[in-house]
């Protein structure tokens, strides 16, 4: 619940102020003083009457009315004075500071129960505990440093852990990006990140309210609303980057340990991060570099031209760019040479465009002007200027600031001399702008947010899927584990997923006979273990009814073998569709090239059903080995559409049998005409 007295609160305590500025009680109050808090401000220090300047109080029976209280003290004296402060003080907001609840002890987690009983019996909010607080543009409710620049259109950052939050501040704000407010929320007892989201997404004015928000999550408790509302935000015209720290095995147990949070799955969040249409970061660099990206004007194309003195620069961010699938296109024609012409002998056009060390301002003014008036292929360009030290960069960087408040496409400007130039730097980040230094990050962050999917739809594709079938085969199957061959087949069939013929047996005289029926070659694969290839159980290419045979016999002797399936031998891309239930986040949808590269290279990618077919195409475009599933060096593409389509018919499937646990399509045999399964397995929980 976030209240008023949160957000513009009239009056403020600080519970435990001191006037040592080291301690958090004694930072908090310096840091809401020096931020001109307008309020009535008040402390409690049964040792001073007076703490900074401030009013102090024995105790919080003692206090005025109040409406936001912070609590800088002992975690166990804590439940007592909100009970004080809530029932006898009005106090309707609390920022609790202390660490040494839920996050260490089972002692502290009841402590911290005991205090959410309390707020929400008064209706009131609660920051933290074990949190830095809350700053924005009305009070600076924090004990950290650095303050960075307030502004009510700055950035929106919301943080699960406070230290983190801190080193994204440091980050900014040498890179000149501004802030309208910075939520920490610690233990997220009553406000986590997607309250606060869901409280800007509720609360939204377009012309008042911040457009840019970044979020750092260790824990995602309530993935349906981080969903909607996120995906809301950002149809309301805001941009979203996060962090979702905790991916890996080990950053699981790390962020468990941290803040208490069950960690999900990778996958699972890389596909709600992307139906909602989150630019997905993986360090503080990256997340601030993409906030400064989104302060400037929206990029509308792929091809960028890079202005430089520094021929190595150009080159490493003509590589960062490229790798993440955008464009440096080559400059050539007449106009180009007309360029040329008017700028030192020695200097490059071709893109990057390379003033040399001793290019003028001049220079870099008739570059922007041509890529903003005849370059035609240019969507946006990015400036790198630095200095050894031999000059002075005031007039290069006027001349950057004249051409970004006028140029109609972006410019990105990469200061890499932070320190050499720093006085020049900082009077360039004066005027309003951010600043690049490292041009790789930049090129990094770039084809993040390009390649960032829009929001999806929430629609269900049904056309073609046969839901009450679905439920009758599912409702018949008894037991839990992975379903026989038949029922694999008629649940693919009742979704409409095309099928390879088939038929299964532990009678050698019909496998024989189907497989005379339907042709040689064909394929055995026997039925019982679950990982067939690794107990010798598929064998390919069988070409008379005496090497089946001989198969069959050899093949009904492995452990758990129950009879052996027979299919024609196809040949086509081998492709993947797999799904696995997460729990809170529903099915997460795989898809990829089959085969090695499923096991070995790891190349999928992820959807949250159910998917519509926009997301379905966005998927099977972010594989790396797209290329592959197009066509490439003669070797012929295909059937995209056939392969969307199967994507939104599985996950249509899995919306109606949530009892699905697992399944994977691999390999699915694609042409350019058609696309079959060839072998699925499906395991079920009820």
């Amino acid at each position: 619940m976030i209240t008023n007295q949160l957000l513009r609160p009239a009056s403020i305590v600080v519970v435990g102020a001191s006037n040592n500025v080291h301690k958090p009680g004694g930072a908090i109050l310096r840091n809401l003083i020096n931020g001109g808090y307008t309020g009535e401000l008040r402390a409690v220090n049964p040792k001073e009457t007076e703490v900074q300047g401030v009013t102090a109080y024995a105790d919080v029976k003692d206090i005025p009315d109040t409406e936001l209280a912070i609590l800088a003290i002992p975690a166990q004296m804590c439940p007592d004075a909100v009970e004080v402060l809530a029932a006898e003080k009005q106090v309707r907001a609390f920022i609790i500071l202390s660490a040494g609840f839920g996050e260490e002890t089972h002692e502290g987690a009841l402590l911290e129960d005991r205090i959410l009983e309390t707020v929400n019996k008064y209706g009131a909010s609660l920051i933290g505990p074990n949190c830095i607080g809350l700053m924005n543009t009305w009070h600076h409710s924090v004990f950290s440093q650095p303050i960075p620049q307030l502004h009510p259109q700055g950035v929106d950052l919301i943080s699960s852990s406070g230290a983190t939050a801190v080193f994204i501040l440091e980050s900014a704000v040498t890179k000149g990006l501004q802030f309208n407010s910075v939520w920490s929320v610690g233990n997220a007892k009553q406000i986590g990140v997607e309250d606060v989201l869901q409280y800007m997404d509720e609360n939204f004015q377009a012309d008042k309210d911040s457009k840019i928000k970044l979020l750092y999550i260790e824990s995602i408790g309530d993935p349906d609303r981080l969903l909607f509302h996120a995906s809301s935000l950002i149809k309301k015209g805001c941009k979203i980057a996060a962090i979702k720290a905790g991916s890996s095995e080990s950053g699981s147990r790390a962020a468990s340990s941290h803040t208490g949070a069950i960690a999900s799955s990778d996958s699972a969040v890389e596909a709600l991060f992307r139906k909602a249409g989150i630019v997905r970061c993986y360090s503080r660099e990256e997340l601030t570099t993409v906030g400064c990206i989104f302060t400037l004007p929206e990029l509308k194309g792929k091809n960028f031209a890079i202005i430089t003195h520094a021929g190595g620069p150009g080159v490493m961010l003509t590589d960062a760019l490229s790798k993440g699938g955008l464009n440096v296109p080559k400059l050539e024609g007449p106009v180009v040479d007309e360029l040329k012409s008017k700028l030192f002998p020695g200097a490059a056009v071709g893109n990057p465009i390379d003033i040399l060390a001793t290019g003028t301002p001049d220079h870099l003014r008739l570059c922007l002007e041509y890529c903003e008036e005849k370059f035609d292929n240019i969507d946006a360009v990015l400036a790198i200027f630095g200095t050894p030290g031999l000059v002075t960069m005031f007039e290069m960087y006027d001349v950057l600031h004249e051409k970004m408040q006028t140029c109609s496409k972006p410019i990105f400007p990469i200061l890499p001399s932070i320190n050499t130039a720093g006085a020049e730097v900082a009077a360039f980040l004066a005027k309003g702008h951010v600043n690049f230094s490292d041009e790789v990050t930049l090129g990094t962050a770039l084809s993040r947010i390009v390649n960032a999917p829009k929001p999806a739809v929430p629609e269900i594709e049904l056309f073609g899927v046969d839901v009450p079938r679905i439920r009758r085969i599912i409702d018949s199957i008894p037991d839990d584990g992975y379903i026989a061959p038949h029922h694999v087949q008629a649940l693919l069939h009742a979704a409409g997923i095309p099928l390879v013929d088939e038929f299964v047996s532990d009678n050698k005289e019909e496998v024989v006979a189907f497989a005379r029926r339907c042709g040689f070659p064909v394929v055995a694969k026997v039925v019982g273990p679950v990982h067939k290839s690794d107990v010798g159980g598929v064998v390919l290419n069988i070409k008379s009814e005496q090497h089946l045979s001989l198969e069959f016999d050899r093949m009904m002797q492995i452990a758990d073998a129950k009879a052996i399936m027979v299919q024609p031998m196809l040949k086509g891309t081998e492709l993947f569709i797999g799904a696995k239930y997460e729990e809170k986040f529903g099915h997460v949808v795989l898809c990829g090239l089959g085969g090695i590269f499923v096991e070995v290279l790891k190349d999928v990618s992820s959807g949250l059903a159910p998917l519509s077919y926009e997301e379905a195409y966005s998927m099977i475009h972010s594989l790396r080995a797209y290329k592959i599933i197009q066509g490439t060096r003669g070797q012929k593409g295909v059937n995209e559409d056939k392969f969307a389509e199967i994507i939104v018919r599985l996950s249509t499937l899995l919306r109606f049998a949530t009892e699905i646990k697992e399944m994977d399509i691999n390999p699915l045999l694609a042409t350019e005409k058609a696309i079959v399964a060839v072998d699925a397995r499906i395991r079920i929980e009820k």
